[in-house]
């Protein structure tokens, strides 16, 4: 999603050039490590270069201040167990002060924090230890909410203790019930087997929450001064706009390890949604996507390593628990997760080597009413900087098109879901493979300089019937696509009824060739927004993403998600359009449109989509849990009764046969994996709506395209003549 700043290094030298002159300010250092001056001389850094980098530099105000504020405190408390309504009286007095105190190199706040943090996280120690001494009475009616936001602090330290019984007995009673069903799970298998009494599982799930608590604390007593800091500039940062980002060093070092596209792992992006770590995409061909059981928006409750008993990560930081997900190819991890539909999965997967072949574009061919199609599934706009003759999704897309143009194809889908974007270079040829010559895409830098990106290429490699298939997470680098194809009218876009709505471009700048004689050691690195692009209409896709000329129900349908719900998002904007003529490939393109939403609406499958999607809305602010037993399990039955319907949706079949192209099938032979991982694709596709109701799409569409191709293979003269 953020790929794209790579593109924009020519602009950065601007940059570079106007803070180079103001790098002797730290020419002369103070030869300590680890000192409170490298923390105030990194302030000074990062206000500078964002407020000569950022497209739109937030004033540092006392409305900034508060946000920081509020952020900061969310941030290192985000569960409200371990500051006390004194703290915050003493925290509040500093609430509109902080722009100043950043300017003035002032570290008192972040200090005062700190410093609070620490003493009441050794008292949380002591609270915990105490409370597990003896069992739960779970024939007390008492409850908790789970939405912290919903909560105040606690009011002293005695309602704090009260807080932490709560929330630990919530830990231990969601572990007995497991247990519970795990043990009438064995005696149904073996009527011989000896059942665990209450007494011994009660026991058992308190020992499995003191463990991970005490790990929890173990990775938190491992946490220096520094980074927490890390956090607090991040505070300060993102105030800017959400993609304005501070690595640390070593954050910096695993985001280039990152952008190699290689690791061990599973294969899931994960984000934290307060004190949660939530699911935020599944790596193309990665463990997480080929199990099929796992889906953004899953929220991850605990991992155990193999059959060792799994740890609770609720409120653990992020990159702790990604440490705990990570592991050497092979190893076995197994996730407890919160589907998005509140039902609870223990999901084992093998951890493995997610291969940057596993993001590039792919194609496949299926035949439907007696039709042929092709479908082209790119995950991302990949490009190699460095190396020209090196594989881009421009340059593979192309020979995909080719491909499936000499296999007869009559119409393609560009399936773009879940495309977080990527080079702004290789989207810009890729759309130039189904248009003439001609503008693609503006760009808008902070002087207001507008920019005008074209294919000048008049090559048409498609101009047959075009179908894009986006979601709520296509962003970027897609939604140039989504948007270009749509404003000249050369295809129809079918999907989620809008994109993600990432209109932003970053650049990473290393903060460390701004400094001197330097003894403090590495200042890490800075992503920050440096532009906006725009349609060629002149609009922004910024929050508003590319509205789908068909809109189809998905899960997410009636809540927020995407740019929309990210805190400091950029506004939506426009700027003039740019010169350019509509294609209108289409010539029945209203009729499309009318017999798509008539199948739409007429389809058991897409009606059970969009009354999932409705539950889970009406779900969303039912954040009480009880605490009884007996009404807790009552609760988790109800969810499960309603959710054995929705698993339907899951066991859908589209009853199509999707076969890779002859010179793939040859390359298989020989390649097993490869074999399997389009079997899996292709099992995907079988099961998939999305696509189905794309192929009625595309057969549905009148243009003036004839491939060659198919008229070779099916000539005959009666045919002919009814042409």
């Amino acid at each position: 999603m953020n790929a794209i700043w790579m593109f924009m290094r020519k602009n950065f030298k601007v940059i570079l050039a106007v803070v180079a002159v103001s790098a002797f300010l730290w020419s002369f250092m103070p030869k300590r490590q680890h000192d409170p001056e490298k923390d105030k001389m990194l302030l000074d850094l990062i206000s500078f270069v964002i407020e000569k980098g950022h497209y739109s530099p937030t004033a540092m105000d006392d409305k900034f201040s508060k946000g920081v504020y509020d952020d900061f405190l969310d941030a290192v408390d985000p569960s409200k167990r371990f500051f006390i309504e004194s703290d915050i009286k003493e925290f509040k007095p500093y609430e509109y002060e902080i722009d100043d105190m950043i300017k003035n190199r002032d570290l008192t706040f972040f200090n005062l924090v700190y410093d609070k943090l620490q003493k009441r996280m050794s008292e949380a120690k002591v609270i915990y230890r105490a409370l597990n001494d003896k069992p739960y009475d779970f024939k007390v009616d008492e409850t908790i909410n789970i939405d912290s936001d919903k909560i105040a602090f606690a009011k002293n330290y005695s309602d704090l203790k009260n807080r932490w019984r709560l929330q630990m007995k919530l830990s231990v009673l969601a572990s007995l019930v497991d247990k519970q069903e795990i043990e009438e799970g064995k005696k149904t298998k073996d009527p011989n087997y000896k059942v665990k009494t209450y007494e011994q599982l009660e026991k058992e799930s308190r020992e499995s929450t003191l463990k991970s608590l005490n790990e929890y604390f173990d990775f938190i007593d491992e946490l220096e001064k520094s980074n927490w800091f890390e956090i607090y500039v991040n505070s300060i940062v993102t105030q800017f706009d959400p993609h304005t980002f501070y690595f640390a060093p070593e954050e910096k070092e695993k985001f280039d390890i990152s952008m190699s596209g290689k690791l061990e792992g599973i294969g899931a992006r994960l984000q934290k949604k307060n004190d949660h770590t939530e699911i935020s995409e599944l790596i193309s061909g990665g463990p997480a996507w080929r199990c099929k059981q796992l889906e953004a928006g899953d929220i991850i409750l605990k991992v155990g390593q193999g059959a060792a008993e799994p740890v609770e990560v609720v409120g653990m930081r992020l990159d702790d628990v990604v440490k705990k997900i990570k592991g050497p190819k092979g190893t076995e991890v197994r996730l407890t997760v919160k589907k998005v539909d509140g039902s609870i999965q223990v999901v084992i997967l093998k951890r493995d080597v997610v291969e940057i072949e596993e993001t590039y574009a792919k194609s496949s061919v299926v035949e439907k009413n007696g039709k042929k199609f092709g479908i082209i599934y790119l995950p991302k706009f990949y490009i190699d900087f460095e190396n020209d003759d090196n594989r881009d999704a421009a340059k593979d897309v192309a020979t995909e098109v080719e491909k499936l143009k000499k296999a007869g194809v009559q119409g393609i889908v560009m399936d773009l879901r879940d495309n977080g974007g990527g080079s702004l270079k290789t989207v810009v040829d890729i759309t130039g493979l189904f248009i003439d010559r001609g503008p693609v895409v503006q760009i808008r830098s902070s002087n207001g300089k507008k920019e005008v990106l074209n294919d000048h290429d008049s090559k048409v490699q498609w101009d047959g019937p075009l179908v894009v298939l986006q979601n709520n997470f296509s962003a970027s680098a897609s939604e140039i696509f989504a948007a270009a194809i749509q404003d000249y009218k050369r295809g129809i876009i079918l999907g989620s009824k809008q994109s993600y709505g990432k209109g932003t471009v970053q650049n990473v700048i290393d903060l460390n060739q701004f400094i001197k004689n330097s003894t403090f050691g590495d200042f890490g690195a800075l992503k920050t927004t440096t532009q906006k692009f725009y349609r060629i209409n002149g609009g922004s896709t910024q929050l508003e993403g590319v509205t789908s000329d068909i809109p189809m129900p998905d899960r997410y349908s009636y809540i927020k998600i995407g740019e929309r719900d990210v805190h400091n998002a950029m506004p939506w904007d426009k700027i003039d359009q740019a010169v350019y003529q509509p294609t209108k490939s289409v010539l029945n393109f209203e009729t499309v449109v009318i017999n798509s939403q008539k199948r739409i609406a007429e389809n058991a499958q897409f009606k059970l989509i969009d009354e999932n999607a409705k539950w889970i809305n009406d779900r969303k602010e039912d954040n009480i849990v009880s605490l009884s037993l007996d009404k807790y399990k009552k609760e988790v039955a109800a969810i499960e009764e309603v959710t054995k319907k929705y698993k339907a949706i899951t066991s859908y079949k589209n009853n199509l046969n999707f076969v890779s192209l002859p010179s793939e099938i040859e390359v298989m032979k020989k390649d097993s994996v490869l074999a399997q991982k389009r079997k899996d694709w292709h099992d995907v596709l079988a099961k998939d709506a999305y696509i189905d109701e794309a192929l009625n799409v595309l057969g549905d569409i009148k243009s003036n395209f004839v491939n060659k191709n198919v008229a070779i293979k099916n000539t005959k003269p009666k045919l002919l003549t009814k042409s």
